[in-house]
């Protein structure tokens, strides 16, 4: 697929912030840490890695809000409807992760990782044999 044009859009629930991507995207992941769980209330939260400059933001109504959840990393929410959308951190500079379920579509690329897999939880059934490679908090050291 000739991603060089592609786009894709979404929004938070009630539609005031609005994202357009403009592929290609870095990488998708499936995030398994207790953060991601708990701000977004699922078993886990996949992401779609892209650089800063390719995600336009769409906020007339200054609805997004910043949550500092660690002393270097932020999650952006739609301080109107409460839905979470964004990720960022000084860990990956230039990067900004788009929560995938805010799309309309699909991403330009299947997920290829299962993130800080040491804190997956079992009640969600995740197939083992998916194929992914599984990742944990080691392997993000730096």
């Amino acid at each position: 697929m000739d991603t060089s044009d592609a786009r894709t859009s979404g929004a938070c629930l009630c539609g005031d912030v609005r994202l357009t991507l403009t592929w290609p995207s870095l990488w998708v992941a499936h995030c398994h840490c207790s953060m991601c769980r708990r701000a977004h209330g699922a078993a886990f939260v996949t992401w779609i890695g892209m650089p800063e400059a390719q995600v336009a933001i769409e906020d007339p109504h200054a609805r997004l809000a910043w949550f500092a959840s660690s002393a270097d990393s932020a999650r952006g929410f739609c301080a109107r409807c409460a839905a979470s959308l964004l990720f960022r951190s000084a860990r990956w500079p230039g990067e900004l992760h788009v929560a995938h379920g805010a799309l309309q579509g699909a991403a330009d690329r299947p997920p290829s990782v299962h993130a800080y897999w040491e804190s997956h939880v079992d009640w969600a059934g995740v197939n083992e044999q998916d194929g992914l490679q599984r990742l944990t908090a080691a392997d993000f050291a730096s």
